[in-house]
């Protein structure tokens, strides 16, 4: 049902688009960012940095149930309209594979329609983006079968910059790769996950774990700090693709690909 939500809303960009225009080039930009890789997802509408309006999904069913609805939720909620966005973000990945595949395919098709560029941002990234400034920021999301995805990234000013590559991994796994550093901002769900697996491994390594602490305000992390849990990661998918906007690292529809780090199931069961 959901795709035929998007085709009546590219019909309608396709009829407003001669009368709307490109923004004024002195303007930042008008950016609709969509977050499909967690449970609940979320949606954002922003001027630049300027968070408008934003909306989470519904974490018990699919997103092709409420990200139509969303969107158009935080279009009215702003007062703006469709063919007023100037740049269409996503969030590539890691993360749910069906859930990508629906956020994607409806950023595109919108994107297209509206004849606009495209963001692609990193999950992890934004996810450390939203925990704050820190000098090593671990961001986790669940991977399923108990799994993470994982990434470590160094988080100033209005940029989440990657200190190692995403990876797939086991908890225990990941302490081993991570545990040597004292100074840490564990950021994400993976990271609520783990919170046991935390604690006991800042124990045995003597170190103060601090949980629920908000993000800093640029001073040092002391010890291992577990941020809270954010809703709307789609705000920091607007504002990281922001930077891209400025730098002119921008993506054609066409070019949009999800990251999913790992391989599906499917794809595994095809190699034996």
């Amino acid at each position: 049902m959901w795709f035929k939500i998007i085709a009546l809303r590219i019909l309608y960009v396709k009829q407003d688009k001669n009368d709307s225009g490109p923004m004024d080039e002195s303007m930042e930009p008008l950016i609709l960012a969509i977050e499909t890789a967690t449970r609940a997802g979320s949606v954002s509408l922003a001027r630049g940095l300027n968070v408008l309006a934003s909306r989470s999904g519904d974490g018990g069913s699919s997103h092709s149930t409420d990200l139509i609805e969303n969107i158009d939720g935080v279009l009215r909620e702003a007062g703006a309209e469709l063919p007023l966005v100037d740049l269409f973000a996503a969030a590539i990945g890691p993360g749910s594979f069906t859930g990508l595949r629906i956020g994607l395919a409806t950023t595109k098709s919108l994107a297209i329609a509206s004849q606009r560029m495209c963001a692609g941002v990193s999950t992890l990234a934004a996810i450390a983006y939203q925990a704050g400034p820190s000098d090593r920021t671990i961001a986790l999301l669940p991977a399923g079968r108990g799994e993470l995805f994982a990434q470590m990234f160094s988080v100033f000013g209005d940029a989440a910059t990657p200190l190692d590559e995403a990876r797939h991994i086991a908890p225990e796994t990941m302490i081993e790769k991570y545990g040597a550093y004292s100074r840490v901002t564990w950021a994400g769900e993976g990271a609520r996950a783990q919170i046991e697996l935390l604690r006991a491994a800042a124990e045995a390594r003597k170190l103060e774990l601090s949980v629920d602490e908000p993000p800093s305000n640029g001073e040092p992390v002391s010890g291992w700090i577990v941020v809270p849990a954010y809703d709307n990661l789609a705000d920091a998918v607007a504002r990281l693709s922001f930077r891209q906007w400025q730098t002119g690292s921008l993506s054609d529809p066409a070019n949009l690909r999800a990251d999913y780090v790992r391989p599906s199931d499917a794809e595994i069961k095809n190699k034996f």
